[in-house]
């Protein structure tokens, strides 16, 4: 009926009963590809939202200085205008 080649092998019980003791296993290639990819593609974006993000936070630094610092000079020549005019009287 079944010759020696048509069966299949004999399976290991050591293995299959203790899989973490297994050490001997192969990688999908492409699949390690794929996550590989995927991950350095996750890293560049975060990478680029970081740096768009301290560009924004810089910029948002500045904007507040410039308007601080107009609001002292006006208040400045504010006071100054008023300090003359009330010399002049």
């Amino acid at each position: 009926m079944a010759s020696a080649e048509d069966t299949f092998p004999a399976a290991d019980a050591e293995k299959e009963l203790n899989p973490a003791q297994n050490k001997d296993f192969e990688v999908d290639p492409v699949s390690s590809q794929v996550s590989t990819s995927l991950q350095i593609n996750k890293e560049q974006i975060e990478a680029a939202e970081k740096i768009e993000k301290e560009k924004k936070d810089a910029l948002d630094k500045f904007k507040s200085a410039i308007i601080v610092s107009g609001i002292v000079v006006t208040v400045a020549g504010a006071v100054f205008a008023i300090v003359k005019k009330l010399k002049e009287k």
